[in-house]
């Protein structure tokens, strides 16, 4: 079955109920021909609702349906009965969605619990209907209210990903391939660069500790800031990981400079997402089985600690150090459990 594409960009048109028209009626009884007026109200226009939904990954089912209108409300009627209130439509998007208006760009609400929802577009207010407007001076008005039409509006919706640790580095730094040891991630990988074309996930779990979702990030190159390579466009989904691991290919490590590529990554940060430096990066050298038997690892993890990094050889092809790995994100994300993460 082919893979469904990854969507992180939406731009929709919502169109809110319009409000049910009042009601012009008079009481037609014995003896009075002309009795009261008695014209209902229309009822309310459906609201447009956006709910985050667990079920939901990606953004790809508003690659078709771009127009979503909710139910109109119903006019009044005779004997001041009221008419029925449109129903609202509930649009369901996946946890981290941020919705905006399209043409003030003013943020309307960012989903990222279960369940939680916010109206987009409101509904039309019913007309009133005939008898709202008898009076002494007025006692057979033969007018009554339209509804009101229901809002509209243009969305851009944004996906970042719901994520507790992010892989970033270069192309070809076995990101997905350790996303897969880390995780039960089916996610493919292949020994070329620019084989991510998308932000994979994976979860991590333990008896003994809550489970981390790790996000495997498209692999960054210089000039990507300019759009060279994939661009900088996925980066937004680091924004709310609580953790950055530099994933590095030690087959193409220098000793002398080991963090070389790290410090070409953090450039494009500071062009991209200045924010995101702000994330205590976590340092590992994968493909640690191709480095030669006498390489100075300790040389390499020392430059990293300097900086207040922590580093750590892994292989993710031989599994050499993943358990480790392992047990130093439980240990950083314990540690930052209480930092809020926008």
């Amino acid at each position: 079955m082919p893979r469904r594409p990854f969507a992180d960009e939406a731009e929709i048109i919502v169109q809110a109920g319009k409000g049910g028209a009042g009601c012009v009626s008079f009481a037609r009884r014995r003896f009075q021909p002309r009795g009261a007026a008695d014209g209902g109200d229309g009822g309310r226009g459906g609201d447009v609702k956006m709910v985050a939904s667990p079920s939901r990954q990606t953004l790809a089912n508003f690659r078709q349906h771009r127009l979503f209108r909710a139910a109109n409300g119903q006019p009044g009627g005779s004997r001041l009965k009221t008419g029925a209130q449109g129903a609202d439509l509930i649009i369901p998007v996946p946890l981290g969605t941020t919705i905006r208006d399209a043409d003030s760009d003013q943020v309307l609400a960012d989903l990222v619990a279960a369940h939680q929802e916010v109206i987009v577009a409101q509904g039309g207010r019913g007309g009133k209907g005939n008898a709202h407007f008898s009076s002494s001076r007025l006692r057979s008005p033969r007018f009554a209210q339209p509804g009101e039409p229901g809002q509209a509006r243009r969305l851009r919706l944004e996906l970042q990903v719901l994520a507790d640790v992010g892989l970033i580095g270069l192309p070809n730094a076995g990101k997905t391939t350790l996303l897969t040891k880390l995780t039960a991630s089916k996610a493919l990988a292949s020994p070329y660069p620019f084989s991510t074309l998308e932000p994979n996930l994976g979860v991590l779990q333990h008896d003994e500790h809550p489970p981390i979702i790790v996000a495997d990030i498209p692999g960054l190159i210089a000039g990507a800031h300019a759009g060279k390579g994939l661009g900088p466009r996925f980066l937004r989904h680091l924004q709310r990981t609580r953790l950055l691991v530099h994933v590095v290919d030690s087959s193409q490590l220098d000793p002398d400079e080991p963090l070389a590529s790290i410090d070409q990554v953090r450039r494009e940060l500071q062009l991209c997402e200045p924010n995101l430096l702000g994330k205590k990066p976590l340092v590992v050298f994968n493909k640690s089985d191709l480095a030669p038997p006498d390489f100075p690892w300790q040389q390499v993890v020392d430059a990293c600690q300097r900086r207040g990094w922590d580093a750590l050889p892994v292989s993710a092809l031989t599994g050499a150090g993943l358990a480790e790995l392992k047990e130093l994100l439980w240990s950083h994300l314990e540690a930052t459990a209480h930092e809020d993460v926008q």
